[in-house]
C-alpha cells in the first residue's frame, strides 16, 4: 500500500444487482482520485453458488476488498440496490467513512430492506417474482426497465452478462442508521427501473446535502459516464 493511498480519500464504486463492475469502467476512465471498483461475492461461480448469500454476506464480501485496497478514508458510491449495502458499510467503517454518494439508489428506513423500500403493491408484486421465477427479470423487463435509454448493443451486452443474485441481497433488512458524513443523491430523471417519484423517497430518507440530477435512465455509468465523473470530482471538494 502507497503513501499516497495512506494520504488519499478514496472513492468505492458499488454497482448494482445483476451487474458487475465493469459498468462502472467509464466514469473512472480520467477520474482524479483512487478509486476501487469493489465486485459482489462468487461473481464466477454458479447461480446455486450464490441462492445462500446473505447482505451480511455481500457486506463482508466487499468490506474485504476495501480492507486489501487500503485507503484511510472513504467515499462510498452506490447504485440502485447498492445503496442497502452501502449502508451496511458506511456503519462499519466508522471515521474512515469520508462521503455517501447514492445514484438512483435505493435507501430504505432504518431496519428495512430493499422490498420494504418498494411501493405497496410492488413489493407484493416483486415478492412473488422472485419466489416463482428468481432474481433474473426477462430480457424484454431488462431492455425496457435497466437498459430504457441505452443502444442496442450496450444493452446486449448488459442482458448478457446479467447475473442472477441470491434473493436475501433484497429482504434482509439493513439495521443502520443514515451516515454522518457529507451526502449526495444523484437524480435520474429518465429512470423506468427507479422511477424518479421513488427516487424522491429515497432522496427524503437520505436526507442529502445536495441533489444533482442527470437526464438519463437506470445506468447514467453507460448512458452519460462524463456527467456522472463531473458530479462526483464536485462533490468531493465538498469532503474535508
Amino acid at each position: 500500500m502507497s503513501k499516497d493511498l495512506q494520504d488519499s480519500i478514496g472513492f468505492v464504486f458499488i454497482h448494482g444487482a445483476g451487474l458487475d463492475n465493469r459498468i462502472w469502467r467509464k466514469v473512472a476512465e480520467g477520474f482524479n482520485h483512487p478509486y476501487l471498483l469493489a465486485e459482489y461475492p462468487l461473481r464466477q461461480g454458479s447461480a446455486d453458488s450464490r441462492k445462500r448469500l446473505s447482505l451480511e454476506d455481500y457486506a463482508i464480501g466487499i468490506k474485504k476488498q476495501i480492507e486489501a485496497w487500503g485507503a484511510r478514508r472513504i467515499v462510498l458510491v452506490a447504485h440502485s440496490i447498492g445503496g442497502v449495502l452501502a449502508l451496511k458499510l458506511a456503519s462499519e467503517l466508522g471515521n474512515r467513512l469520508a462521503g455517501f454518494v447514492a445514484v438512483g439508489a435505493i435507501i430504505p428506513k432504518a431496519g428495512g430492506s430493499f422490498l420494504s423500500a418498494m411501493p405497496f403493491p410492488q413489493r407484493i408484486i416483486l415478492a412473488a417474482i422472485m419466489r416463482i421465477l428468481g432474481t433474473k427479470p426477462p430480457e424484454a423487463a431488462l431492455r425496457a426497465g435497466l437498459c430504457s435509454d441505452l443502444a442496442s448493443d450496450q444493452a446486449s451486452e448488459i442482458v448478457r452478462g446479467f447475473t442472477p443474485e441470491a434473493v436475501r441481497l433484497f429482504t434482509d433488512r439493513v439495521r443502520a442508521s443514515i451516515p454522518d458524513v457529507p451526502r449526495l443523491y444523484v437524480k435520474l430523471t429518465k429512470d423506468k427501473e427507479i422511477l424518479p417519484s421513488l427516487q424522491d423517497r429515497m432522496i427524503a430518507a437520505l436526507a442529502p446535502g445536495s441533489v444533482r440530477s442527470l437526464d438519463t435512465g437506470h445506468l447514467p455509468m453507460i448512458g452519460d459516464p462524463d456527467g456522472l465523473r463531473a458530479i462526483l470530482e464536485e462533490f468531493k471538494r465538498s469532503v474535508p
